[in-house]
């Protein structure tokens, strides 16, 4: 953000910093019965949808029942991903101490294997957030989304590999933890994955079974049926979760870093990192339960460990303290922050899209704002 250096000094970054540790302290010290009553009822939602989903599909033949069992399975699944395992799993229901909400013990329904997520998106992402060649979220290993990634022909199909990111992007996230990009380079060595290529073997094993053997053979002759149910449903839960994530981390205004950019980081700096790389999407209350509260990723991102439905109530204050500083606060309705990933997504495809590090402003190690 150009001009910045110029509005934020090292010490009112400290203090930017101070203002948001204050306000995550009387979100924990607020936190209560009513949390645990808001995730048990959505685990509930959630169970219903899926069994009256899986039981409307028994009534395929009649194509109202097969559209509103894929629709239900659907919800369940975007609940299941979103709202529920995404924010369990990132244990902003720790503080409970009951097991069935416990971040260690959660599995959720998709591909990827809660322990192998736990560590690429937990640790790695949430750590590293927009810091190049640190954070595999960044394109996921396989997409150019950002200028300073160094372009190769390969990019050049850019829009086809973000379209089939999207339509599978539950395989994506599975295999994410592969660091497939990193064997191919030779820097991680095959056999050191084999605790990860375990579990990856395992959940699939789980997961294929249970939606294309054992749920279409429990239908008899509306197997085919159900099976085509299923894969609707994934896929409808796919594109959804591509969408709000991408959303979240890669329109045109959010910022990436360097390494040494961030080296010896303070809290304030890296709060302030977490503004930068972030945006969210506007909407009702329904559209941010759907989205996991991903909606507000610049909160998710400054309070990971939060329960998320306390975002969208912190999220005003969150961007009056942002405005006071003289920051970004980046958001937008959905239509426009998935127009601007994917004009971004194809225009990185092309070899003239990369920029200079002096070409745009970076977070120095002292806090300030400067050309690099």
């Amino acid at each position: 953000m150009t001009g910045l250096q110029d509005r934020l000094t090292p010490e009112q970054v400290e203090a930017f910093g101070r203002e948001l540790d204050e306000l995550r302290q009387r979100v924990v010290a607020d936190l209560g019965q009513a949390d645990v009553d808001y995730i048990r009822k959505l685990i509930r939602t959630q169970r219903g949808l899926e069994v009256l989903g899986r039981g409307l599909l028994f009534a395929g033949f009649f194509p109202p029942a097969w559209v509103a069992g894929v629709a239900a399975l659907s919800l369940s699944k975007i609940l299941d991903n979103m709202e529920i395992g995404h924010n369990v799993m990132h244990g902003q229901y720790d503080w409970t101490r009951i097991p069935e909400l416990s971040s260690r013990r959660f599995e959720w329904d998709t591909l990827a294997p809660a322990e192998n997520w736990r560590h690429s998106h937990n640790y790695v992402h949430h750590t590293y957030t927009n810091v190049l060649a640190k954070d595999r979220d960044i394109g996921y290993g396989v997409l150019r989304m950002d200028p300073d990634q160094p372009w190769h022909p390969y990019y050049l199909g850019n829009p086809v590999y973000a379209a089939l990111l999207a339509v599978f992007f539950q395989w994506g996230v599975m295999l994410h933890d592969l660091e497939v990009e990193r064997l191919v380079r030779g820097e991680r060595r095959w056999v050191e994955l084999r605790e990860v290529r375990a579990r990856i073997r395992r959940k699939a094993a789980r997961q294929i079974g249970k939606e294309y053997v054992l749920f279409p053979l429990l239908t008899g002759p509306l197997a085919p049926l159900t099976l085509l149910g299923n894969a609707t449903a994934n896929l409808t839960r796919n594109l959804w979760a591509f969408a709000i994530i991408f959303c979240g981390h890669f329109p045109a205004d959010v910022e990436s870093f360097t390494e040494e950019e961030t080296a010896n980081e303070t809290r304030g700096q890296w709060y302030l990192r977490q503004i930068l790389g972030s945006a969210n999407i506007t909407g009702g209350p329904l559209f941010h339960v759907l989205s996991g509260n991903l909606s507000h990723q610049i909160e998710h991102h400054l309070f990971p460990d939060l329960p998320a439905r306390r975002y969208p109530r912190i999220a005003a204050e969150v961007r009056e303290t942002c405005e006071r500083y003289g920051l970004p606060y980046h958001t937008g309705p959905l239509h426009r922050q998935l127009a601007s990933v994917a004009k971004k997504i194809v225009s990185l495809a092309l070899p003239w899209t990369g920029r200079r590090r002096a070409d745009r402003t970076s977070l120095t190690g002292d806090g300030s704002r400067s050309a690099a």
